[in-house]
């Protein structure tokens, strides 16, 4: 424990304090039952109630708003499914379409392959036609002077013929 001087003691007071304990007691227990009895005249001034019911009633509220918004976002969300799942069924279907339009277009090349080439060798053969049959009237030219020749000599006798049977 420290020793303090007897003048220093007089001179804060703490001596006359710690002397009377209960004194100091009793006054600070009056000073709380002033304080508790003017917050209680207070409230009742106010009219403020006791803040528990207050607390409960506006918790109560927040956890009806929290549910009320809860139960908009699970419709909100069960609406984004059905979307989502009419968007995923009717691209399966555009799909569908797609490849029934690539087969299509596949059987179609092949079959345009399929007539160019009979074209080739249609032109071909035609060409050959053309080819045996310009072989053929060139051997033809060749052999038609004379035939011409005749047949024109057998015109122009037939017609001296009829002029000379007119003018008898």
């Amino acid at each position: 424990m420290i020793d303090f001087p007897s003048s220093d003691i007089s001179r804060h007071g703490l001596a006359r304090i710690g002397s009377q304990p209960i004194a100091l007691a009793a006054a600070a227990f009056v000073i709380l039952v002033l304080g508790a009895g003017s917050l209680i005249i207070w409230r009742s001034y106010t009219g403020a109630a006791s803040p528990e019911p207050e607390r409960v009633v506006v918790t109560r509220q927040l956890q009806a708003r929290t549910a009320a918004a809860s139960e908009q976002l699970v419709e909100k969300t069960k609406g984004l499914e059905a979307t989502q799942q009419e968007s995923i069924d009717q691209l399966q279907v555009v799909q569908d379409q797609l490849q029934t339009v690539r087969r299509l277009l596949a059987a179609q090349q092949t079959e345009t392959k399929r007539l160019s080439d009979q074209v080739g060798s249609l032109t071909g053969a035609i060409d050959g036609l053309r080819q045996s049959f310009a072989t053929a009237q060139t051997s033809d030219v060749s052999d038609a002077p004379s035939v011409r020749k005749t047949s024109r000599a057998k015109r122009s006798a037939m017609s001296h013929r009829k002029r000379a049977k007119s003018r008898s």
